[in-house]
C-alpha cells in the first residue's frame, strides 16, 4: 500500500466542472495541499459534489477544497445555493449575521468544500471600489461586531474562517488585481483602525489569515504578503496568530513586483507563509509546484489540517431542516432587499 502523502504548501485551481487527466497529476503532486474551485468549475450542487469527491480520490492523502463565497459580487457557486447579500448588507440587520455565517457554510460543508475565504476583515475607508461593500462596516466597532458575529456562524456550522486582506485593503483605491497598491499611512493609523477586526478574531481563535498584496511603505518595502515583518513579526509575535497563513492569488498584479512565480512563491513561504494559491495559470502553478522544495515541516501540515471541514449535515439533511428554511429565506428577503 502506497504511503499516504502530507499535505501539501501549494492551492492550484482545475480546468473545468470535472477532472482531466491532467488535473488529477496536478492534484498527485507532493507539493499540492488544496484545490480552490471558481465558478467555472460549478454547474449545480450534484455536479460540485461528485467533483469534490473525484478530486479527493486523486489525492493519495489529504486535500483541502476552498471557494470564494462571500457573498455580493464573490459568490462562486449560486444555481442550488442561497444567494447572499454582500457583508455590508448585514449592518441593516444585524441579528441575522451569525446565521448568515451558518448558512454559508452549512451549505459549502454539505457539499465537501472545506472552506470558504471569508469573512473580509477590512475596513472600508470609501475609496476602495475592489473593497467597498465587501466590508461589513466603514464603522470600525460595527465591523468588529458584525465579523465576530458572522464567524460564530460558521464555525457552529463546521468551518474554519480566514480573515482577510491583512493588515487592511481598504484604505486604498487601487485594485491589487490589476496593480500594486500602496497605503502611504504610518504604523499607527493602521494598528488603531484596519488591524482591529484581527486583532479582535485573533483572541476569538480565527483559524486563518490571508495578508494583503498592498505595499505600506512605512513599514516595509514588500507587499504585506511578503513582508516577514507584516506576517512574522506583527502577525505571529505581535498579535499572537498562531493559526494558518494563505498569501492571495499569486498571478496578481499585486504580487509580480517581487519577480516570478517560483520567487514570489519563495518569498511568501520565507516570509511565513503556510500556504499560497496559484490560480488561473496552470503554467504558472506547475512551476510553483516543481521550484519549491518537497519538505516535511510538522506545524505547517497541522495548521493545514486544522482548516478541514466538519459537516454536521449532508446535502438533503441541510435542505430538509427547519433551520435551513427559515434562515434561506430570511437571508434571500435580505439580498432583495438591500439591492433595490
Amino acid at each position: 500500500m502506497k504511503k499516504q502523502l502530507a499535505i501539501g504548501p501549494v492551492m492550484i485551481d482545475i480546468e473545468a466542472t470535472s477532472l482531466s487527466q491532467y488535473d488529477k497529476e496536478k492534484i498527485a503532486h507532493p507539493n499540492t495541499g488544496a484545490i480552490i474551485l471558481f465558478a467555472r468549475n460549478y454547474e449545480s450542487p450534484e455536479q460540485v459534489n461528485e467533483l469534490n469527491q473525484q478530486i479527493k480520490s486523486a489525492r493519495n492523502g489529504p486535500i483541502l477544497i476552498a471557494v470564494d463565497q462571500e457573498g455580493g459580487r464573490v459568490q462562486r457557486c449560486q444555481n442550488g445555493f442561497t444567494r447572499l447579500p454582500p457583508a455590508a448588507a448585514y449592518a441593516t440587520q444585524p441579528s441575522l449575521t451569525q446565521d448568515a455565517g451558518w448558512l454559508m457554510a452549512a451549505e459549502l460543508l454539505a457539499l465537501g468544500v472545506d472552506f470558504s475565504f471569508a469573512p473580509v476583515l477590512d475596513i472600508d475607508c470609501g475609496v476602495s471600489e475592489i473593497i467597498g461593500n465587501r466590508s461589513f462596516s466603514q464603522d470600525l466597532e460595527q465591523a468588529c461586531h458584525l465579523a465576530s458575529e458572522y464567524r460564530k456562524g460558521m464555525r457552529s456550522a463546521g468551518m474554519a474562517a480566514i480573515g482577510k486582506h491583512f493588515p487592511g485593503h481598504g484604505a486604498v483605491a487601487l485594485d491589487s488585481h490589476l496593480t500594486l497598491p500602496i497605503d502611504t499611512r504610518n504604523f499607527d493609523s493602521i494598528v488603531n483602525k484596519d488591524i482591529l477586526p484581527f486583532k479582535q478574531l485573533i483572541k476569538e481563535g480565527l483559524e486563518g489569515i490571508m495578508p494583503a498584496h498592498v505595499v505600506y511603505p512605512e513599514i516595509d518595502e514588500l507587499p504585506a504578503g511578503f513582508s516577514s515583518i507584516w506576517i512574522s513579526e506583527i502577525l505571529r509575535q505581535q498579535l499572537g496568530f498562531n493559526g494558518t497563513v494563505f498569501s492571495d492569488d499569486l498571478s496578481m498584479e499585486g504580487a509580480s513586483s517581487v519577480g516570478d512565480f517560483s520567487e514570489r512563491a519563495k518569498l511568501a513561504f520565507q516570509a511565513g507563509c503556510d500556504m499560497v494559491l496559484v490560480c488561473n495559470n496552470a503554467i504558472a502553478a506547475e512551476q510553483v509546484l516543481e521550484s519549491t522544495p518537497i519538505t516535511s515541516n510538522t506545524q505547517r501540515e497541522q495548521r493545514l489540517l486544522a482548516m478541514l471541514g466538519k459537516p454536521t449535515l449532508d446535502h438533503k439533511e441541510l435542505k430538509n431542516s427547519q433551520k435551513w428554511k427559515t434562515v434561506s429565506q430570511q437571508i434571500t428577503n435580505l439580498c432583495e432587499s438591500y439591492a433595490k
